[in-house]
């Protein structure tokens, strides 16, 4: 899968969602423990993940280091 990441996060409801590539149509499949993955609805491949609880899930971790440009491969 090729394209951006785009990565969306509402302080509010302390919800992360990370996709790929351009904004489809799609659903958001459970996968358990508060975290799901968001489903192209014409083809069915996995298009990125969301996590609720994001901050709680990360209370631990002060700082993490990424490198550019970044390549993720989804499977689902």
């Amino acid at each position: 899968m090729k394209g951006n990441v785009i990565i969306y996060y509402d302080d509010e409801a302390d919800f992360l969602e990370i996709n790929i590539g351009k904004y489809r149509k799609g659903y958001f499949e459970d996968i358990g423990e508060g975290i799901a993955k968001r489903v192209d609805e014409k083809t069915g491949k996995t298009t990125g993940v969301a996590i609720l609880s994001f901050r709680k899930r990360i209370e631990s971790i002060k700082t993490f280091e990424v490198a550019l440009p970044v390549k993720i491969e989804i499977l689902g």
